[in-house]
């Protein structure tokens, strides 16, 4: 079965509201094995909602639409669908006696346009929606199907969840799983460069490399008839990735660096602390964002000024007055410090200049410097970040903080083998 995704609203045409609706079934379809080929966009146009329904169907035989479901003059996607199927429109009681429940525990009368909600094509299966007033709906005819629900996302993932998804599995008959492999230290053309002969030769599972802000996400997904299936096909293809790629690979099915940190701390008892200058703590912010990030970070210093590295963190005088505040050498003296001031087990630092301004030739923008500090292993990294663009500060920040993230690891990995 091949599916396509319409969603339905003026508001997303003008980008007023982000379509995550789109992305969520997306990912959905795939989790079904349903095929998506084509995701479009419409606006609360009659005439143009009906050329692209039309469009859709010539091309799929599923497809699923977001929004013009609510009570206004402009929402017509039930009229357009029950028009593509020759269908007249009904009002539909057990949905009727629903929206009458919901206004009478609200203490309101509705209004007619209100209760228009309840008007379902003929033959259509209604499904109840639980967060709001439009119910969602199918419409099936001439080896064709069309399902409708809601707009806003918190109504549109919850009646998926508990009513669209067991509608649409009787239409598959296979599943598509996939595990994400993440990396750090190695661009996405030299991956792909890497690995081209070995995913040209897998069909199933499938490697397919995205280039995400400062990592690379390998996706290996696999057909069959169960998950259990298609997860014992990937599995041996993810051990070899990792096996290829090296120590670039931080995690496997892991949301993100941070809570790649945190799930390693917390398996080897390990415990860090940061000291951060140009980040302005976003290290200690990305950290204390996974649930249970207090059983492994001790705390964070942010050392903007030379006075903080000095006096708190232990940077020696002659060390900035030779060297300067960006430096291996201070970031050196700023993880030795902040390990020995925490307590920790593993000291981190960044120290550098994130622009737009205070650049030289010798020190550009983008010039960060990190160190980090354990018993058994110490080590300063100089990294510089290939972006001049506008708006690249953030960037810039976001990148020495992968790097400080990428370290840790780092750390906790050569820790282990002395």
């Amino acid at each position: 079965m091949v599916a396509e995704i319409l969603c339905v609203g003026t508001e997303l045409l003008l980008g007023d509201i982000v379509n995550t609706n789109a992305a969520y079934l997306a990912r959905q379809l795939a989790g079904l094995g349903i095929d998506l080929y084509t995701q479009s966009v419409v606006g609360d146009n009659p005439e143009r909602l009906k050329e692209s329904l039309a469009i859709a169907f010539s091309r799929a035989d599923l497809v699923l639409m977001t929004g013009g479901l609510g009570p206004t003059y402009d929402d017509l996607t039930k009229e357009t669908v029950a028009a593509y199927f020759g269908r007249n429109m009904r009002r539909d009681e057990h949905s009727y006696q629903r929206l009458m429940e919901y206004f009478a525990k609200a203490g309101k009368e509705p209004t007619p346009n209100n209760l228009k909600q309840a008007d379902m094509p003929e033959g259509a299966v209604v499904f109840d929606n639980d967060n709001g007033t439009a119910p969602g709906l199918a419409v099936e005819g001439n080896g064709k199907i069309a399902v409708l629900m809601p707009g806003p996302p918190y109504e549109m993932t919850a009646m998926f969840e508990a009513r669209i998804r067991p509608y649409l599995q009787k239409f598959s008959e296979k599943v598509l799983v996939s595990r994400t492999i993440r990396i750090v230290g190695m661009g996405e053309s030299e991956v792909e460069y890497r690995l081209r002969d070995y995913m040209l030769s897998h069909l199933n599972p499938t490697i397919a490399p995205y280039a995400k802000q400062s990592e690379v996400q390998l996706r290996v997904t696999a057909s069959a008839k169960t998950e259990e299936q298609a997860y014992a096909l990937i599995g041996p293809v993810v051990a070899e990735i990792q096996e290829m790629l090296g120590d670039v690979v931080y995690g496997v099915d892991v949301e993100n660096m941070e809570q790649a940190v945190v799930q390693q701390l917390k398996e080897k008892g390990l415990k860090v602390a940061t000291a951060e200058s140009c980040t302005g703590g976003l290290i200690s912010k990305r950290i204390t964002e996974i649930p249970g990030a207090s059983d492994v970070f001790e705390c964070g210093v942010c050392s903007y000024a030379n006075r903080i590295k000095h006096e708190l963190l232990g940077v020696s005088d002659q060390t900035l007055e030779q060297f300067g505040a960006v430096s291996e050498q201070t970031a050196k003296e700023m993880a030795e410090g902040i390990r020995r001031l925490s307590g920790a087990d593993i000291g981190v630092s960044v120290t550098g200049i994130a622009g737009p301004g205070g650049g030289t030739p010798e020190k550009p923008v983008g010039l960060v410097y990190l160190g980090v500090s354990s018993e058994r292993y110490s080590k300063v990294v100089r990294y510089l970040s290939g972006s001049k663009k506008a708006g690249s500060r953030e960037h810039i920040r976001y990148s020495a903080s992968q790097q400080a993230l990428k370290l840790v690891l780092e750390a906790i990995r050569e820790n282990q083998k002395k």
